[in-house]
């Protein structure tokens, strides 16, 4: 029998998209023949995901895990909303989730960590759940949040089950570990789906966003016709205002209208030290079709 060197199971891997140890096993049952193993896996339904993986995938679930002192998110795509609602695919979503509890938000580590139950690694299992499914699937990111002394949260909006649905929110805080600063957290949680601020505090906002939004309140500004000492003062309003929008300790607290969301924290004796918002297919353009001119094609006519 041929020896099946890892540079087979690379070529076989790339021409199949089929898992790892599925392509040592096909090119083990076949002696090394790369042919007969393509024709090996396509008869067990493995090598259909190749086809696939060029598909957009900008539908799918948010899955949140937590436990003690840690919370896990993660975002696992698919390409039409109805795969979001099998069953398999939200038991998928789910387990990678809480395996993400252990390796962070390191994705790679993700990916190799083994899938409970199957021998395989969390690649290779969603690689067997495209074949199965039959849509192109991709896990897009991982988050992780730990804390010494206090609680992780999380909140789900339009939850489909426990922990599932189309925007989560992970967070951390410091202080006391009671009822109240669990409470706290969810609001929070609830805070970030609704307000979306892109960070902590002003010391972590983007410095070239904040340059470019400087750019443009400076020339509305000037369109005004006043004196540079007064576009100055104008300016200085405006960022304030601009921090208002996408920090989140100063942005005003949803749940009365009118408190600092800092002001709330200080209140209540606790210290907001990370949060993460995925809100799910954010940034994945998604093909525009025209669907008559498909069926047009199809027919082998013009539109």
């Amino acid at each position: 029998m041929a020896e099946i060197t890892a540079g087979m199971v690379k070529d076989l891997r790339e021409k199949t998209g089929a898992g790892m140890m599925d392509c040592k096993k096909a090119l083990t049952e076949t002696g090394g023949e790369m042919e007969a193993a393509i024709d090996w896996l396509r008869k067990k339904g493995l090598a259909a995901a190749a086809k696939k993986s060029g598909r957009v995938t900008a539908e799918g679930l948010v899955g949140v895990a937590q436990e003690s002192n840690v919370a896990a998110m993660v975002e696992v795509n698919a390409e039409t909303d109805f795969v979001a609602r099998n069953e398999a695919f939200q038991n998928f979503v789910e387990a990678v989730a809480r395996l993400a509890l252990q390796t962070g938000d390191d994705l790679d580590a993700l990916k190799a960590a083994a899938f409970p139950g199957t021998g395989r690694t969390v690649a290779e299992e969603l690689t067997h759940l495209v074949a199965t499914v039959g849509e192109n699937m991709t896990i897009r990111r991982v988050a992780a949040l730990r804390v010494h002394n206090g609680a992780v949260t999380s909140y789900v909006h339009g939850a489909l089950r426990p922990g599932l649905g189309k925007i989560g929110v992970i967070v951390a805080l410091e202080g006391r570990a009671d009822e109240a600063i669990y409470a706290l957290g969810r609001q929070i949680g609830m805070h970030v789906a609704a307000t979306r601020p892109d960070a902590l505090n002003i010391a972590d906002v983007d410095p070239a966003a904040l340059e470019r939004e400087k750019a443009i309140l400076v020339e509305q500004a000037r369109a005004s016709g006043k004196p540079d000492a007064i576009i100055a003062k104008m300016v200085e309003g405006r960022v304030k205002k601009y921090y208002e929008d996408v920090v989140l300790l100063e942005q005003t607290w949803v749940h009365d209208g009118e408190s600092k969301v800092r002001n709330i924290l200080a209140n209540a004796g606790a210290t907001l030290t990370g949060f993460v918002r995925f809100a799910l297919g954010e940034g994945v353009e998604k093909e525009a079709t025209d669907f008559a001119a498909e069926v047009a094609a199809a027919a082998g006519v013009a539109a």
